[in-house]
């Protein structure tokens, strides 16, 4: 599968997959991650569906990504909390232009995917809007302070969430990202408990190991689960 780049309100994104299709991939991606992405979408196509991917590019991780502003976790970086910037851009900018130009059907089925801090934008994104059918965090960053008390104020809208960790991640020493354990079973059996369709997958090793692979299981779980 080939990727072509398309700007949409200047951002290069990369764009794979066919028109017509019935679902809508969004992945929210790190100059870190553009390497193996063409990886992690042939792996999403040994699914059998119809699908449009999409890899949009953000500039600054920890900014564009965290919900709310928080001091850094490891290293000097801190996290600027401008996800409801990012989600606009997605739901204004991103989701109209692909359906527009790539004649995707007005309900095409919309599955919210990603990586770390990703797959935690993504699971927020699921509080803020209905919009998504799907979502599809792989190794979120469930740790991020003050995340699940918000998600118990704010229940995520999606039906089908899929959610993995390697299972070293939270042998750390690290103090607040060991939590990632206890918050990703708690976030689990939430969502089984208000009876969202939820899958929790352990992988073997930490949180860089396979990340690529561990995207596309997501994605593919979340379009099965969807049928």
């Amino acid at each position: 599968m080939t990727a072509q780049t398309m700007l949409i309100g200047n951002r290069p994104c990369r764009i794979y997959g066919e028109a017509h299709a019935e679902y809508l991939l969004l992945q929210m991606t790190g100059e870190h991650e553009l390497q193996s992405i063409d990886s992690e979408v042939a792996a999403i196509a040994q699914s059998a569906h119809q699908f449009l991917f999409a890899a949009i590019p953000v500039e600054n991780w920890n900014d564009a990504l965290s919900p709310w502003e928080a001091p850094a976790v490891w290293g000097k970086e801190s996290f600027g909390g401008n996800a409801a910037d990012t989600l606009r851009f997605l739901t204004e900018q991103v989701v109209p232009t692909l359906k527009q130009q790539f004649n995707l059907p007005e309900n095409v089925k919309i599955i919210l995917g990603g990586y770390s801090l990703a797959g935690l934008f993504a699971l927020w994104a699921s509080t803020q809007a209905n919009l998504f059918c799907g979502i599809a965090a792989a190794s979120p960053s469930v740790w991020f302070p003050g995340w699940m008390e918000f998600e118990q104020r704010h229940p995520m809208q999606a039906q089908h969430v899929y959610l993995s960790l390697g299972d070293k991640e939270e042998h750390t020493k690290n103090a607040v990202m060991a939590a990632v354990g206890d918050n990703i079973r708690t976030l689990h059996s939430r969502l089984i408990e208000r009876g969202a369709d939820c899958a929790l997958e352990w992988n073997s090793g930490g949180h860089f190991k396979d990340a690529d692979l561990r995207t596309a299981k997501a994605f593919r779980w979340a379009m099965e689960e969807h049928t």
